[in-house]
């Protein structure tokens, strides 16, 4: 790869992991797993340690979809991407995250709130389709959780 085809490569990239943050928070779950490889790999064992490493695209989206209910308002931010570019269909990338969950007032628990930083740790894939998320690791530095009323 020239080294214009690796910044090429690495915005496509970014745009994959913006998609993954705009969807989960407007729950477009159908957008949410098109950023997915099938065999996906994903640990968010930091969060949820009961669940395991899920394998698949559809058992990682079905969590989301089930746990951030309609009452649930979130914002997932990413920032300082380090992308390296291991070959013309393969690269890893690490990304600091932030994310907030805010309870509605007609929730079972209103008021309450969650705020986490941490990294994504992440392998894409390139595929006919474009870039995707072939694994992710999700790791926590720091969680600050407000029960609801």
């Amino acid at each position: 790869m020239t080294d214009l085809e690796k910044l090429l490569a690495i915005e496509e990239i970014k745009g994959l992991k913006a998609k993954y943050f705009r969807c989960v928070d407007t729950k477009d779950w159908e957008g949410y797993r098109s950023v997915f490889a099938d065999d996906l790999v994903f640990d968010i064992t930091s969060d949820m340690p009961d669940a395991g490493v899920i394998v698949g695209a559809d058992a990682a989206v079905a969590i989301p979809a089930a746990s951030l209910t309609s009452d649930i308002t979130s914002v997932h931010h990413g920032h300082c991407p380090e992308i390296e570019i291991l070959s013309d269909t393969t690269a890893k990338g690490i990304w600091a995250m932030e994310d907030n969950l805010i309870w509605s007032a007609d929730s079972a628990t209103p008021g309450q709130r969650m705020n986490g930083m941490g990294h994504y740790h992440e392998t894409y894939e390139k595929t006919a389709k474009g870039w995707v998320i072939k694994t992710l690791k999700l790791t926590r530095l720091y969680v600050d959780f407000t029960p609801g009323a």
